[in-house]
């Protein structure tokens, strides 16, 4: 807050944990600006519906609840206040609060004060107008005192925009002194150390004499700290704060959090960024499909291992088949257990009754819970029809949408004249969640077991795709690109993993399911035998139709 008001800085970044305060710091600053040094000011938030929370829960209790601010912001419901949820008047200036996802806003008028909060959180481009960040910072031109202010909690390394605004910085941190040495010292989590099977018992260890330091003492050492900027200063001031100086986290409660998180990739990432306040590196490399290979276990569809708690479905479809692959879960623990290719003109009814043929079949002592149907590419409408009449069944329409921190599966809608229910799936989540999945090596939460008739070109599809940094209109970002031209397998992963998402959105349970109800029988016959195109397929016949898995 010191830096705002210092003529000498025209940027202001904060790159930190969770819960740390930065929202307050711009409420701080609105305030201040308000009362001392009226201003236009631009305030963006991830969201237009973020920014009207922002504005409720903590704007709106904050000019109520100050009488130098409620004098200066009339109340939005009075009358001919000219006030809104997102527009507010005082006088000698304005505040404006405004989505990045929202070129509107971003456009609307030119500010002194530019706020953006939980930037890793902007998208790539707002609508088709460019990057939200720089659309926010052309509104302060004309201004010779603006101000930028840039806070988040970073997300992947190289692809995170406040990582990159950090590093551009001066780059301060907090160093506190060692109640024993008095050694001023950063405080950084690798001399954060506890006995074995006891994490609340964590004390700190000085990097000068080696002496323990109980969370006690935090208090005492945050008091006497001071920032020091570790680059040269070129007008950006930058700031870095983890969790580790929390008044409201001990240490003990990091270590636990640590252990629990360590345990699947996903839950590391999200603790790093938000509880170190540091990037998530990514190795870009692609998967070993010959190590997978190896992994293969001795149980097939027809046989699958017992003790599973739900089963899922994920299909592609293709110009001339559909392809689904069956995935078993229990707690954290998932099971691959096989791989059907229906082949057959998608525009006809035969290969869809194919397909509820398949959904509709218990495999062991299981029943499909729900199935996720890809209907981004061939033949939407077939999918929606398909869906629509067996929603009862969990059989939804998905469709892959691109970008960093898109939830995995969305709330779902309905959509086209079939009113059929559709779920957004986020593909780049799904895929780093999978490959983060794929390197967890033992057996527990988070390994994927496969089933032993699942061949080679099953495993290259699977690791078809690599992690790869690119620059996308000036902003750097993870994209998934193929190493080879199939990737049915990796895709029909996806959406089994969305189909997971949402029939159990609160996670499976890790106890053994009570025996499936029998299946319905199939409203209508099942298709005349369908020649199966040639390929390195096992082919099997079923009542009425070939089906071949590979």
């Amino acid at each position: 807050m010191d830096a705002v008001s210092d003529p000498s800085v025209e940027t202001v970044v904060v790159m930190s944990s969770a819960q740390v305060g930065k929202t307050e710091v711009i409420s701080n600053v609105i305030g201040y600006h308000v009362h001392q040094d009226p201003s236009p000011i631009l305030a963006v938030m991830p969201t237009l519906e973020l920014a009207e929370a922002y504005s409720k829960d903590r704007l709106a209790p904050m000019v109520r609840d100050t009488a130098a601010l409620a004098a200066l912001i009339a109340d939005a419901r009075s009358r001919d206040s000219g006030n809104t949820l997102l527009h507010k008047r005082f006088p000698g200036g304005h505040i404006t609060l405004a989505g990045s996802n929202s070129p509107a806003s971003l456009a609307s008028r030119p500010v002194r004060l530019v706020l953006c909060d939980e930037v890793d959180r902007f998208p790539v481009s707002a609508g088709t107008e460019g990057d939200p960040v720089n659309l926010a910072r052309k509104r302060a031109t004309t201004f010779w005192n603006r101000k930028f202010i840039l806070t988040s909690t970073p997300t992947i390394k190289g692809a995170s925009r406040i990582e990159a605004a950090f590093e551009a910085s001066d780059q301060r941190r907090y160093h506190v002194p060692c109640p024993h040495c008095e050694a001023l010292q950063p405080l950084a989590w690798k001399q954060l150390r506890w006995p074995q099977d006891n994490p609340g018992a964590a004390r700190y260890v000085c990097v000068e004499c080696g002496a323990e330091i109980d969370h006690a003492r935090k208090l005492w050492m945050l008091e006497r700290g001071d920032w020091v900027a570790e680059a040269p200063f070129r007008g950006t001031a930058g700031f870095h704060l983890s969790e580790l100086y929390s008044p409201w986290r001990s240490w003990g409660q990091m270590a636990q959090d640590f252990l629990d998180a360590k345990r699947l990739p996903e839950t590391l990432k999200t603790w790093i960024n938000t509880a170190l306040g540091e990037p998530w590196e990514e190795d870009g490399e692609a998967v070993d499909d010959t190590g997978l290979l190896a992994r293969r276990e001795a149980y097939t569809l027809e046989e699958p291992p017992p003790g599973l708690r739900v089963v899922v479905a994920g299909v592609d479809v293709q110009a001339d088949r559909l392809e689904t692959t069956f995935v078993g879960a229990a707690g954290e623990e998932l099971w691959v257990l096989g791989h059907l290719v229906l082949w057959g003109s998608p525009t006809e009814a035969l290969v869809w009754r194919d397909l509820d043929a398949a959904l509709s079949a218990r495999y062991g002592p299981y029943a499909v819970a729900g199935a996720a149907i890809d209907s981004g590419g061939h033949h939407t409408s077939q999918v929606y029809a398909f869906a629509r009449q067996r929603v009862a069944r969990r059989v939804y329409a998905v469709k892959g949408v691109a970008g960093m921190g898109r939830p995995l599966a969305s709330r779902g809608s309905k959509v086209g004249r079939e009113q059929a229910r559709l779920f957004m799936v986020g593909v780049d989540t799904a895929k780093e969640l999978l490959m983060g999945r794929l390197k967890v090596a033992e057996p527990g939460p988070g390994y994927i077991h496969f089933a032993g008739d699942l061949d080679e070109e099953w495993f290259a599809q699977l690791a078809a795709e690599k992690a790869v940094r690119r620059s996308v209109k000036g902003q750097l970002r993870i994209e998934w690109v193929k190493q080879r031209p199939r990737n049915e397998a990796l895709d029909c992963v996806v959406y089994a993993l969305a189909a997971l998402h949402i029939v159990a959105p609160r996670g499976v349970p890790k106890a053994a399911p009570a025996p499936a109800p029998a299946p319905a029988a199939p409203e209508q016959p099942l298709s005349a035998p369908i020649r199966p195109a040639p390929g390195p397929f096992v082919q099997r016949k079923t009542p009425g139709s070939w089906i071949t898995r590979r």
